[in-house]
């Protein structure tokens, strides 16, 4: 599915921006996990900085994409439930979508790449098969093994 290309780097580009801006703002990084209680502050916004940089480069280059995914999706749920869930009890559910809509697309996005892997331009595509399943790629319409001679390609 060569789609897929753009929901990784839809979602990558956001987590390297992000990671990155951690380092760049303190405002969004040591600054806000302290505010909203993250314990070691001053480690953890450089830990997790790195993180969606590196995780999220990973998603864009389609470099082991499902893998890079699992610590993305920890690094989006922890901010959902220590930024969101609390505005959602605070400010109301409109306000709390407002501010989540990201979160949630990126979690969605997310969730889709674990499923579907990083699909065709990855660096570490399957090709069109299945590794952990076994199945040989299908036959794609068109392809050069129908049109050999004494086989009935399309149109016939």
């Amino acid at each position: 599915m060569r789609a897929v290309i753009l929901i990784r780097i839809l979602v990558g580009w956001v987590f390297v921006s992000e990671g990155i801006q951690k380092f760049l703002f303190p405002a969004l990084g040591v600054d806000r996990f302290g505010k909203i209680g993250i314990p070691n502050p001053h480690v953890m916004a450089p830990v997790v900085g790195a993180v969606e940089i590196v995780c999220g480069a990973m998603v864009i280059l389609g470099l082991w994409t499902r893998l890079a995914t699992i610590p993305l999706l920890a690094v989006i749920g922890t901010a959902i439930v220590t930024t969101k869930i609390p505005m959602l009890y605070q400010q109301g559910v409109w306000a709390m979508l407002h501010e989540a809509r990201v979160d949630f697309s990126m979690a969605l996005g997310l969730v889709f790449l674990l499923i579907a892997g990083g699909g065709a331009f990855a660096l570490t595509s399957s090709h069109g098969r299945r590794r952990d399943s076994g199945e040989k790629p299908m036959k794609r319409r068109g392809s050069f093994e129908e049109l050999q001679p004494g086989s009935r390609g399309a149109g016939d």
